[in-house]
């Protein structure tokens, strides 16, 4: 007997309250852009800047033993992370220790701050070395910030080109629409939770674009599909056919990635939970958002329903192009 989530027929109505469940989303939307704005991210030594420690050692890296040992000189976010490669010895044994800058002045760690780290951890192996030293200033953070940003709005850029390539442009903007929702929500709920901010989760918001990006096209392409095949249905009812004959599948793919996700955060550590946290977030509001989102906004905008007529003023011109 084949595990199902949701039964294999199903008739819901997803599109009776829309207007609610959209301008909750709006909501959302509006509240999270005023959480940053008020409220702010807490960034991490990626976007502050700080000081890298490189330490080596004859003996294996603990790195709960490191951080215990660090703890009591109050540096605020400290991450230690262990340096493997393939061209360390046996009694090599490399770690990375990274301080937030201290204070609102020069980003670099005063000297006497590195001494005590220093000393903190020679207490705690003797062996241990630093060979270097070094300082991220407050214009390599800024860089790095214009960066993940830029990164971000081109991923959603080139994500609005390829819908309106594949289907018309009403798709790509309830695609978009959808992507910029789920974005902007993770940011606001980063904002307010105050849950460090650093590279780590641009990656996890690019991920979740792609995510959400997937779950939307199979539910657009069913759209697409059923708009040829029930030329005289209304468009609230081929949105709402498409999606029950999607639901089973977005269900399962949700579940299965949660059930992983979830494990990582409970059993990854602190290291990776910041960026697991987001995962798990954009997974739930990213197959959210593809169905009270991206598919109300083209319910909104309406959509050609004869597909055997070409129009050229749509860029359909690659939608029959399996990719």
């Amino acid at each position: 007997m084949r595990l199902r989530l949701v039964p294999a027929e199903t008739n819901w109505d997803f599109f009776r309250t829309w207007k609610i469940t959209f301008g909750l989303s709006v909501l959302a939307v509006l509240a999270s852009l005023v959480a940053f704005a008020v409220i702010g991210l807490n960034y991490g030594i990626d976007f502050r800047g700080g000081t890298t420690i490189r330490t080596e050692s004859s003996q294996p890296i603990d790195v709960a033993a490191y951080r215990d040992a660090i703890a009591p000189l109050g540096l605020g976010d400290v991450s230690i992370t262990e340096v493997f490669d393939a061209g360390f010895g046996e009694d090599e044994h490399v770690a990375q220790i990274r301080i937030e800058a201290q204070g609102d002045g020069d980003a670099s760690v005063a000297a006497e701050t590195v001494l005590a780290v220093e000393a903190a951890l020679q207490e705690l192996d003797p062996s241990i070395t630093f060979p270097s030293v070094e300082s991220v200033g407050p214009k390599v953070s800024g860089e790095l910030v214009q960066s993940a940003v830029l990164a971000v709005v081109l991923a959603i850029g080139a994500v609005l080109f390829y819908i309106w390539l594949r289907f018309e442009w009403q798709f790509s903007v309830g695609a978009v629409a959808a992507l910029i929702h789920d974005v902007i929500v993770t940011i606001g709920i980063f904002s307010v939770l105050q849950i460090k901010f650093d590279l780590a989760i641009i990656a996890a918001l690019l991920t979740i674009v792609g995510y959400s990006l997937n779950d939307t096209v199979v539910v657009f392409d069913r759209v697409r599909e059923n708009l040829i095949r029930f030329k005289q249905m209304e468009l609230k009812d081929v949105l709402n056919l498409s999606i029950n004959e999607t639901l089973s599948r977005t269900v399962m793919t949700s579940v299965t990635t949660l059930l992983a996700l979830i494990s990582l955060f409970v059993l990854g550590g602190d290291v990776i939970r910041g960026f697991v946290f987001a995962m798990i977030w954009g997974v739930v509001i990213g197959t959210y958002s593809s169905i009270f989102v991206a598919s109300a906004v083209l319910l909104k905008l309406g959509v050609k329903r004869d597909w055997s007529k070409p129009d050229a003023k749509a860029g359909t011109q690659f939608a029959d192009i399996d990719a």
